[in-house]
């Protein structure tokens, strides 16, 4: 295991003692190295002790930041991203615990950005298909049709508008104004990439296959969509009135 690394996969944490020392080790496992960054939400099911029994293991490559109760994952990921920049990665990634992302897929994601050219590179259930496995055909539905709501207010060109597996560029983060994302929920994930889009960023999205959990409970419910679809118009609202500068024009720092 090399202690050195480029890239850091933020992933956020409630309740997930059945699956967060099997995700760890399948992400030290891949060939090309990754650090983690665990966001833990202060789980009354011991999950944090789990992590730091593996930084045991695994002290130069994995991290916590523990908080106290569940503040929502939009700043659980705001948290990781400031903590990431005040570090050395130059790639940021998004992922769940529960392996309905699989880590197989973070070299494509990395590979996109940084092989490729993209500045947000989104695992993406939707740009090939419908590549979902094992969600009631309810939630593949609600899913699938709310992307199609985000792209017909906002204009973002993204099939997966929901997605949460996702590879960002340093320079994304920076420009983007963490503190003004107003978002907590899933809307979030929509939030982040309209900003990115409205400030010029180059996104890609690499089709990948979306695994519902088998272990742990599902943190989806039809309130996060009912968010997320209030939000869009909130945010395709703003945006007419306060345009961003293309990136290009941001004072960006490698």
């Amino acid at each position: 295991m090399q202690a050195t690394s480029d890239s850091l996969v933020i992933i956020p944490t409630y309740n997930e003692r059945e699956n967060i020392e099997n995700i760890i080790r399948a992400v030290f496992a891949l060939e090309q190295p990754f650090h983690i960054l665990i966001i833990e939400d202060g789980s009354p099911d011991g999950t944090a002790n789990i992590v730091r029994h593996l930084q045991q293991s695994f002290p130069e490559q994995l991290f916590m930041l523990e908080r106290q109760g569940k503040l929502g994952l939009g700043t659980a990921y705001i948290a990781g991203f400031k903590w990431a920049l005040a570090h050395t990665y130059q790639y940021i990634f998004e992922m769940d615990a529960d392996f309905s992302h699989n880590p197989a897929d973070l070299p494509r994601l990395y590979s996109a950005c940084a092989d490729e050219g993209a500045d947000v590179a989104i695992g993406s259930r939707y740009v090939s298909g419908v590549n979902v496995v094992n969600w009631p055909m309810g939630r593949v539905l609600m899913s699938y049709f709310a992307s199609k709501y985000v792209r017909l207010i906002t204009g973002l060109p993204v099939h997966d508008t929901t997605a949460g597996f996702k590879c960002y560029r340093r320079k994304v983060l920076q420009t983007i104004d963490l503190d003004a994302i107003r978002f907590k929920g899933y809307a979030f994930q929509i939030e982040m990439k309209f900003t990115a889009y409205l400030l010029g960023f180059r996104i890609v999205e690499i089709p990948v296959i979306f695994i519902n959990r088998e272990l742990g409970t599902s943190k989806m419910d039809s309130s996060i969509f009912g968010e997320a679809m209030l939000g869009v118009i909130r945010l395709k609202w703003d945006s007419l009135f306060r345009p961003r500068k293309p990136a290009t024009q941001q004072n960006i720092h490698p």
